[in-house]
């Protein structure tokens, strides 16, 4: 038996159990004015395969998951109107939570790599719920006993360092009540759009601290890599108690 300690490894597509594949093309919402995928759609895309993956298994609590962090990296973004094959499976497991590897491959050479740890709730409650027997008969094969924690690993807001308010619209929102995994990454996109030499191929990281409900202000705290070159960044979503609720890192990978 494998062990992660904190996740977030781009395992390779098993060769046994179960692989969930459908398609996805890159619209117009999509699409940056430039013409490549945006890392917030992109963050759509792996949700609604997930979803889809965990409907089409039959098994119940299909929406009972929430994003604890993702990670993924961009070998080349896709672009507008670009046809994709979307792959989803599960690749580590824990007593309440599960690892969901998503590969995406384009017809003009888009390929992007997402791993999600999604923890299982109860639909009630909104507490963590074990994953039962079902979940390891469908999905056990494919994990092939890799284990994988919950655990956080992201820096804290670096001292003295206050940032601008970052206004949450309605249609960020879901039926949870809380700000939906996917519009984490929009401030992520602003930072990319500010900082020009920020581009693929790079690995981007978002970790998930605390949800943002209604009614929660929240300050983007962004911060510059260490030597300068440009070629890393990072961000964190403070509320207005001063805790983090989210934090991001990106750095170029070649």
């Amino acid at each position: 038996m494998s062990t992660a300690a904190g996740g977030d490894e781009l395992v390779p597509a098993p060769a046994s159990g179960r692989v969930f594949t459908t398609g996805r093309r890159v619209r117009l919402g999509d699409a940056s004015p430039a013409g490549r995928l945006r890392l917030d759609a992109l963050a759509r895309y792996a949700q609604d395969v997930a979803h889809d993956d965990s409907a089409d298994s039959g098994l119940p609590h299909a929406d009972a998951w929430v994003v604890r962090r993702t990670a993924l990296e961009v070998h080349r973004f896709p672009v507008y109107d670009e046809p994709l094959v979307v792959r989803t499976w599960c690749s580590g497991v824990g007593p309440r939570w599960a690892d969901r590897r998503t590969q995406l491959t384009g017809a003009s050479g888009g390929h992007v790599e997402v791993v999600s740890l999604w923890v299982a709730v109860d639909a009630t409650t909104g507490r963590p719920r074990s994953l039962g027997a079902d979940f390891a008969e469908l999905y056990g094969a494919s994990a092939a006993g890799r284990t994988v924690s919950p655990r956080l690993t992201h820096a804290a807001v670096p001292a003295g360092r206050t940032g601008e308010p970052w206004p949450w619209r309605f249609t960020d929102f879901d039926v949870l009540g809380h700000v939906n995994n996917a519009a984490y990454w929009e401030p992520v996109e602003e930072l990319l759009a500010e900082r020009r030499r920020l581009r693929a191929p790079l690995r981007a990281e978002l970790e998930h601290v605390r949800a943002v409900e209604p009614g929660t202000a929240t300050r983007l705290v962004p911060a510059d890599d260490d030597d300068g070159d440009g070629r890393s960044a990072a961000l964190w979503l403070v509320g207005d108690e001063g805790t983090v609720r989210a934090s991001a890192v990106l750095r170029m990978t070649a």
